[in-house]
C-alpha cells in the first residue's frame, strides 16, 4: 500500500509546484527506487490531462561513464541530453541514489570536464526559471541518503516528508502560505542596495543594486524556502567561512574559507578537499565569481543532511553559490558550474541591509 505522504507529494509537485494542465508535456527524470512516487506522479498528472514521460538512470552508469570515457566523449552531448532540456518546457528531477557516493573515486579534472561540456544545457536551463517553462527538483528518500544523513529510514522519511509540509492537512495551502510571507520579505529586499554578513569567520559585503530577489516557494525545488538573488558580480569582498562541508557530485570538501576582492576569488582553502576546490575554481572564469546570494527560511529543516536540496534551505543560513547566475535574478555571470555552499548564521551570525540590521542567531529581526 503507497504512503499517503507519497500520494500527497505527488499531488503537491502535479497541482503547485510544476501546475501542469491538460495538454502539458512532462519528463520525469529519476532513478528505479524512486518508483512509488513516480506512480503516483504519473497517475496525477494523467488525472489533469497532461503527458507525462519517465526517464530512468541505471545505477552505475555515470560512474562507468566519468571513469572510462575519453576526454572526448566527456565534451560530447547527445541527442537525448539536448532534447530533455531543449524541448520539454516541463521537467522533474526526483534525485533518488542508490549510492551517494558512487562518484567519490573520479578524478576531479575529469568532473570539471563534464561539467564544462554541459554547460549550454546549465545556460538554457538557469534562463527557463521564472519564465514560463516549469523546472522542479525533489528527492525521494532511500537507504543511501538515510545513511548519509546519519538516520534510519524511516526517521529519514519522517525528515522530509515533514520538511515538505506533507503532514499538513493542506500541503498546497501551507506552500501558499509560506509563498505569502516570503512575498513581503522579497518585497522588503528589493528595496536594499547592499548586503554585509557577519559571523564566525565571516565578513562579507555584496552589493544587490538593481538585482531582483526572487521568492523560492515550492516551484523551483521540492521542498524550498529561501530567498535569493544574483549580487552584482564585481561587488563582492570580504571573507566567508563555511559551516559545512561543500559537496560535489557526491565528493566533500570541508572547512572551506573564501576570500573574495572586486567578486572574484582570490584565495581559497580547505581542510580537506583542497584538489577538488581548486579544479572546481578553475573550470571557467566565472567559476571564481558569485552566480548566487540567498537565505534560508525553512524552519522545519534544523539539522545538516549532507544533501543540498534541504541543507542550503536550512532556516538561519545563508548560501553563496559560486558560477552561473540565475538570469531572472539579473545576474550576469556565466559560468558552467552553480556550486552552493552553506554558512549558519544560527549562533552570534547577523545579516545587514544598508547598515541596519535585518537578521540575527538565524532570525529575521523584521516583521513578515
Amino acid at each position: 500500500m503507497i504512503d499517503p505522504r507519497v500520494r500527497k507529494m505527488a499531488q503537491v509537485l502535479v497541482r503547485y509546484s510544476l501546475g501542469l494542465e491538460a495538454g502539458d508535456h512532462i519528463l520525469i527524470q529519476t532513478s528505479d527506487l524512486a518508483t512509488p512516487l513516480v506512480q503516483a506522479i504519473y497517475r496525477e498528472a494523467l488525472r489533469v490531462g497532461a503527458f507525462p514521460q519517465v526517464l530512468a538512470q541505471l545505477e552505475g552508469l555515470s560512474e562507468i561513464y566519468l571513469k572510462e570515457a575519453s576526454e572526448e566523449q566527456l565534451r560530447v552531448l547527445t541527442p537525448l541530453d539536448r532534447l530533455a532540456y531543449e524541448q520539454y518546457q516541463h521537467s522533474l528531477v526526483i534525485h533518488a541514489p542508490h549510492n551517494v557516493k558512487a562518484l567519490s573515486g573520479v578524478d576531479p579534472r575529469r568532473l570539471a570536464i563534464a561539467q564544462e561540456a554541459r554547460r549550454p544545457l546549465t545556460e538554457r536551463l538557469m534562463a527557463r526559471v521564472g519564465q514560463g517553462g516549469k523546472y522542479c527538483v525533489t528527492l525521494f528518500p532511500t537507504q543511501a541518503l538515510a545513511q548519509e544523513a546519519g538516520m534510519s529510514l524511516a526517521d529519514y522519511q519522517a525528515f522530509v516528508f515533514a520538511a515538505c509540509r506533507l503532514d499538513d492537512d493542506d500541503p498546497v495551502a501551507s506552500w501558499q502560505a509560506v509563498s505569502r510571507r516570503q512575498q513581503r520579505l522579497v518585497e522588503f529586499l528589493n528595496g536594499v542596495r547592499e548586503i554585509r554578513v557577519v559571523g564566525d569567520g565571516t565578513d562579507l559585503t555584496l552589493s544587490v543594486t538593481g538585482r531582483t530577489w526572487i521568492n523560492a516557494d515550492g516551484h523551483i525545488n521540492f521542498p524550498d524556502g529561501e530567498v535569493f538573488t544574483g549580487p552584482v558580480e564585481d561587488s563582492v569582498r570580504g571573507t566567508i567561512r563555511f559551516s559545512f562541508p561543500g559537496i560535489f557530485q557526491g565528493q566533500e570538501i570541508e572547512d572551506i574559507r573564501l576570500r573574495f576582492e572586486d567578486g572574484r576569488v582570490v584565495q581559497a582553502e580547505a581542510a580537506r578537499g583542497q584538489a577538488l576546490l581548486d579544479a572546481l575554481l578553475a573550470t571557467d572564469p566565472g567559476a571564481r565569481y558569485v552566480g548566487e546570494f540567498a537565505i534560508g527560511t525553512n524552519e522545519r529543516i534544523t539539522r545538516f543532511s549532507r544533501n543540498l536540496l534541504f541543507d542550503e534551505k536550512i532556516g538561519g543560513t545563508v548560501h553563496l553559490a559560486l558560477g552561473a547566475s540565475y538570469p531572472i535574478t539579473g545576474g550576469r555571470n556565466r559560468s558552467a558550474i552553480h556550486w552552493d555552499m552553506i554558512c549558519d548564521l544560527r549562533q552570534g551570525g547577523e545579516i545587514y541591509a544598508d547598515g541596519q540590521p535585518i537578521f540575527r542567531d538565524g532570525r529575521f529581526l523584521l516583521e513578515v
